[in-house]
């Protein structure tokens, strides 16, 4: 198209470990690629929504152009099935982080495949949707872009107080929102968020390049479930329909210092009350059963294995707030999470042979223990235990979301799932600005904080019974 700022006419001869256009397994329709691999924890991925009137000038007859559009950027990308009811189709596009791809011609910057393949998708929507006597230098048609952001990661889009997406809009004059869940599309899952750009073409494309390196900053902590969970997903609006019955209560007891109520609960139960909405879950602050210094944060929900945890969701935004902080002779500082957990479930993360718990403690790089008797607080009832977790707070969150999908998935008793051992997400460090303007430095990648809750439809619980000899301390 006339009068783009990219034509990314260059193209990368960088070659994948997994290239995503092979494998032998048989695909169900033109448009769908084989995916030899899934979707890994540090991989960029974007979810482009496209009008079920538009999706053929990406797929092309027979598949042809999603084929090409896959071969020129190097990326995986996905059409994700219709679903009835809903207007838009979601196009999955992830790859590795690695910068490998050229933006433009003359241009020394690098980007991912997968950035490549958003903007190849996004210029032929475009192209499909522009009058046929109009190009990109005209400027008098207006466009509407909309993605699905997780709920943990559209924190890097909006930043502290709005200043990021308030510096989009004024940098680029393009209406950007985030609309409210009302507005979600029944192909979103329940922990996304959507995300709106409008305007003429070039505007929508500058602020969906910022978006994009944002979301490449910051991937979601549960973006490596995202396959598994589109393939197994109950359409929203389908979800009124399901057997009550396969529903369980999943609930978590977190220990509390008495001295951090304040924060948990926020000015006039500001705090509690965001989350509660924002998760989903209910939440109690057992302030009565208070002995010493500690007292209990009591969070349930009645879930669905195949939906995200709303319990997970809190916890883990609470975890900072209940957490002691303490700092090390290095000037580093740590959080230490407490939380009780039946005697009976606490061999599902201890695993035969301690092999569970270690395999969380090497890839996460936490202090995971499961504390003596003699250690439990007053606050505990006695057939409990007290699971103890202690790091830099990236890693004490992914050891902490670790931890709870091993007891979620315990709860719905999940024997013979697809996969023999729970996914166990690898150690990465938190960028210190992650807000921060892209200025050509170095990226420092790391998960958002805005943390969410996880859909562990393929995970699968082995080794319930418990070697604990050696174990406790």
């Amino acid at each position: 198209m006339a009068g783009q700022t990219n034509d990314y006419s260059k193209r990368s001869h960088f070659q994948p470990e997994y290239a995503g256009n092979g494998g032998g397994s048989k695909r169900r329709n033109a448009d769908e690629e084989n995916e030899p691999r899934g979707i890994g924890p540090e991989d960029t991925v974007y979810r482009y929504l496209c009008h079920v009137k538009r999706i053929g000038s990406i797929i092309g007859r027979g598949g042809e152009i999603v084929k090409q559009l896959r071969s020129d950027s190097k990326a995986n990308i996905r059409i994700c099935d219709a679903v009835p009811g809903c207007e838009e189709r979601v196009v999955m596009i992830y790859s590795s982080s690695e910068e490998t791809n050229p933006i433009g011609d003359g241009d020394d910057e690098l980007v991912s495949p997968a950035h490549d393949a958003l903007f190849r998708v996004h210029d032929k929507v475009v192209a499909d949707e522009l009058p046929a006597d109009e190009d990109f230098e005209e400027q008098t048609h207006v466009v509407t872009v909309r993605m699905l952001v997780a709920s943990d990661q559209i924190g890097c889009v909006i930043g502290k107080g709005g200043q990021v997406i308030q510096t989009i809009r004024s940098e680029t004059h393009a209406q950007i929102r985030v609309l409210s869940n009302d507005h979600l599309p029944p192909c979103a899952l329940g922990s996304d968020e959507l995300l709106q750009i409008v305007g003429e073409p070039s505007v929508v494309r500058k602020a969906l390049s910022n978006v994009a390196y944002r979301l490449h900053d910051n991937p979601s902590r549960s973006q490596h479930l995202l396959l598994s969970s589109v393939s197994n997903m109950n359409p929203r609006n389908y979800s009124s329909r399901r057997d009550d019955g396969s529903a369980r209560e999943f609930s978590l007891r977190l220990v509390c210092p008495v001295g951090n109520i304040g924060g948990v609960i926020g000015k006039g139960g500001g705090v509690i009350k965001q989350i509660r909405q924002e998760s989903g879950a209910s939440i109690k602050v057992d302030s009565s059963a208070a002995e010493g210094d500690e007292c209990i944060i009591f969070i349930s929900t009645k879930e669905f294995i195949e939906d995200p945890s709303p319990t997970i969701n809190a916890a883990l935004r609470l975890q900072s707030r209940c957490s002691e902080k303490t700092e090390r002779e290095s000037g580093d500082s740590v959080i230490t999470t407490r939380f009780l957990v039946p005697s009976s479930q606490v061999g599902c993360l201890i695993g035969k042979g301690g092999a569970i718990i270690s395999g969380m403690r090497n890839a996460t790089r936490a202090s995971i223990r499961i504390l003596s008797k003699e250690n439990l607080p007053k606050v505990a009832y006695e057939d409990e235990e007290m699971v103890q977790i202690t790091g830099s707070l990236d890693v004490a969150s992914n050891a902490f979301s670790q931890v709870l999908l091993r007891l979620r998935a315990n709860i719905f008793e999940r024997e013979g799932a697809a996969l023999a051992f729970l996914p166990v997400l690898p150690y990465i460090s938190m960028p210190v600005d992650k807000y921060g303007n892209r200025d050509g430095q170095p990226h420092n990648r790391g998960y958002s904080s805005y943390m969410v809750g996880y859909s562990p439809t393929d995970l699968s619980v082995n080794d319930r019974r418990r070697d604990t000899k050696g174990l406790r301390h």
